[in-house]
């Protein structure tokens, strides 16, 4: 160890050279999702940073090789929620495939046999000009039925919160491609959030989730199951399991017609079975305290997928860390082996065969196949590729840290990392706490491109799952309930305190960031706290006033209810934890990042706020892009966002950068 270290050429913190710049992280920005079988085929989209940030439709060939399905500019990406989910499903008919799909620029669904010549996409629904017209997700091709049953969003005003949500039938020969009228209403259930109906297999029932307003699904769901008619729409609904309480995030057949759903009535996401003929409400099938689901931030997001053998494959752990194959009679899961430890939501299985996505920290996510019969697992698509020396990687750290009160907080830690250099021994780190969107989620622990960027530098960076997160069962998500502002901001600065109580940060170099409930997180941390030098807010929550009158999207617009208390009932506290309102403690530079099309956390928010800091002796920049709505998509966006980020800390912290960057101007 001391000759490599002699070998090592000293070098301040921040100066050092990388291969890794902005746009080698835009090029890689993004994740394999929503995996499926065609036939024998796997499908599954990809982004595209390069092609004005699209999602493409990719297969895997019979022979190994990968296959765009559908040319620029088809995006398959769906608005429902305005986070969307499964967007695309496929059968395999006479002719080969057929896919249909949700296309983003008009929500339109579209049919399409690329295995026919001369074939083109063909619409199935028509376009509608009220509010944010007609969307459609989580498709499934019925298997007895010329028709798609999926998830209808229907705007029916110009509010956001002008909208029902209905199951459909939607013709796959075209004749509601004009006509409103063509679309099936399935069921009269009318809550108002509904997954897409699963059919059981002998197609006599079908299962779906839903909820209502003011509760998101990781508070409360119900598991609902009706008789399917003659006439193909749904009897009465039976409630099978969930509550106001009680979280179900999946349901699916098994086999053998029984329902198989992961609830966490015990406290954690696990797995159960029920005869929806007894009406039980279910047996669990491997009892532990850990995850085999998760927050449904997208609809038709999956966790299992049962096998024809009877087995079913679980992405489960503390977080989701592992793919398994479960046997329901013993209990039993078996994990697949290789270098994977985060797995996504989305799961398929065809025969004895198991697709997800997964990464680990070092790779980036992958499209996986693992063989249940023999164990086996092998990457299949988006295979990662090392775009340079792997010797420039982070080396990320489990942490778990005592926060107020005693309580764990969790966290990776990413030191700063260099093959060849290494800071003066009276150097501290100067270190950037990033935070998670959600704020009902988690930050996985994978090879990320952008953190990579920042440490390979010589700067660090500490992701904080904060109280709040997922992963950790519902006792921990419950501890932001009405502490949003509060608990998260404690947990980030308890981390970033206690690096530099350890000598592993300098105190006076301690930055903060985050995106959407991240950005909340940022900006409320510097309304509240000293910690932080500087931050970066992306496209954040900034009102909570504006945002509980109807400032946001329908998914989240009773969110605060849970997160800060019910609004008619706690008001004060609304204007109290609003960074917005409190403009005027900021006495730190900061970087505003804005998307203009964003209807989840619109401009206006952030517009007001650094309006709010004019004639104030506060540097900070605000950069707003066209084209970018809530996440950024498009890779010379990505590309001048993390420039703009490394600029500000180049700043503040006083770092020689390596390099050319584009220096950030700071406007007072």
């Amino acid at each position: 160890m001391g000759e490599e270290k002699d070998m090592m050429e000293t070098q301040a913190y921040g100066s050092w050279p990388s291969p890794i710049d902005a746009a080698l992280a835009a090029a890689h920005d993004g994740l394999p999702g929503h995996v499926g079988f065609v036939g024998d085929e796997a499908w599954w989209t990809e982004p595209r940073p390069a092609e004005g940030g699209r999602r493409a439709l990719v297969r895997r060939r019979p022979d190994g090789a990968e296959e765009s399905v559908l040319p620029e500019p088809w995006n398959v990406r769906s608005r429902v929620i305005e986070y969307g989910g499964r967007s695309w499903a496929g059968a395999e008919g006479p002719g080969g495939p057929l896919v249909v799909f949700a296309n983003f620029a008009d929500q339109r669904l579209y049919a399409y046999e690329p295995d026919t010549p001369g074939a083109a996409p063909r619409p199935l629904t028509p376009l509608s000009g009220v509010g944010g017209g007609l969307r459609f997700i989580d498709p499934c091709v019925h298997p007895d039925r010329d028709e798609v049953w999926c998830v209808l969003e229907e705007f029916t005003g110009e509010a956001s919160t002008d909208v029902r949500r209905v199951a459909v039938a939607v013709p796959l020969d075209g004749s509601a491609a004009d006509d409103r009228s063509g679309l099936r209403e399935l069921s009269d259930d009318r809550h108002r959030f509904i997954t897409g109906p699963r059919l059981s297999p002998d197609g006599a029932r079908v299962a779906w989730i839903a909820w209502d307003h003011p509760r998101m699904p990781w508070d409360g769901t119900e598991l609902l199951v009706a008789a399917v008619r003659d006439d193909g729409t749904f009897g009465a609904p039976r409630v099978f399991a969930g509550g106001p309480e009680e979280s179900v995030a999946q349901v699916e057949w098994a086999p053998d017609g029984r329902l198989l759903y992961v609830s966490d009535r015990t406290g954690w996401w696990n797995l159960y079975r029920t005869d929806p003929a007894d009406g039980g409400n279910g047996a669990p099938l491997c009892p532990r305290d850990e995850e085999f689901g998760g927050p449904l931030w997208q609809l038709g997001s999956g966790w299992f997928a049962p096998l024809a053998s009877g087995l079913v494959a679980v992405v489960h752990g503390k977080g989701a860390t592992a793919l398994g194959v479960l046997d329901p009679e013993t209990g039993e899961v078996v994990d697949a082996a290789g270098p994977w430890t985060e797995w996504s939501a989305t799961v398929a299985v065809n025969g004895t065969r198991a697709v997800g996505v997964a990464a680990s920290p070092r790779s980036a996510y992958e499209v996986v196949e693992l063989d249940t019969s023999t164990g086996r697992a092998r990457v299949i698509g988006a295979a990662h590729d090392d775009p340079v020396d792997t010797a420039y990687y982070p080396e990320p750290r489990i942490r778990t840290f005592s926060g107020p009160a005693g309580r764990e907080i969790h966290a990776h830690v990413y030191p700063p990392h260099h093959p060849t250099r290494v800071a003066p021994d009276d150097e501290l780190a100067p270190y950037v706490v990033w935070v998670h969107g959600g704020p009902t989620s988690r930050s996985p622990l994978v090879l990320d491109l952008e953190i990579a960027y920042f440490t390979s530098r010589g700067i660090g960076v500490a992701e904080v799952n904060y109280g709040g997160s997922t992963g950790y069962g519902r006792a921990y998500r419950n501890r932001l309930r009405e502490q949003w502002g509060i608990v998260d901001v404690e947990d980030c600065a308890a981390v970033a305190l206690a690096l530099a109580d350890e000598g592993t940060a300098d105190r006076d170099r301690l930055a903060i960031r985050g995106g959407s409930a991240g950005g909340w997180t940022a900006a409320a941390s510097l309304t509240t706290t000293d910690v932080y030098a500087c931050a970066t807010i992306i496209y954040p929550v900034l009102d909570l006033t504006e945002w509980a009158a109807g400032g946001t999207h329908d998914f989240e617009s009773r969110y605060l209810d849970s997160l800060i208390g019910p609004f008619d009932e706690v008001p004060t506290r609304y204007v109290e934890r609003s960074p917005a309102e409190h403009a005027d403690r900021v006495s730190v530079p900061f970087l505003l990042l804005q998307g203009l099309d964003d209807v989840v956390c619109p401009p206006e928010q952030a517009e007001r706020f650094v309006s709010d800091l004019e004639g104030r002796d506060v540097p900070y920049a605000y950069i707003a892009f066209e084209g970018e709505g809530h996440g950024f998509r498009r890779v010379d966006t990505l590309i001048r966002a993390l420039e703009a980020e490394l600029s500000l800390y180049a700043q503040v912290f006083r770092l020689n950068l390596a390099g050319a960057t584009p220096v950030l101007e700071l406007s007072k």
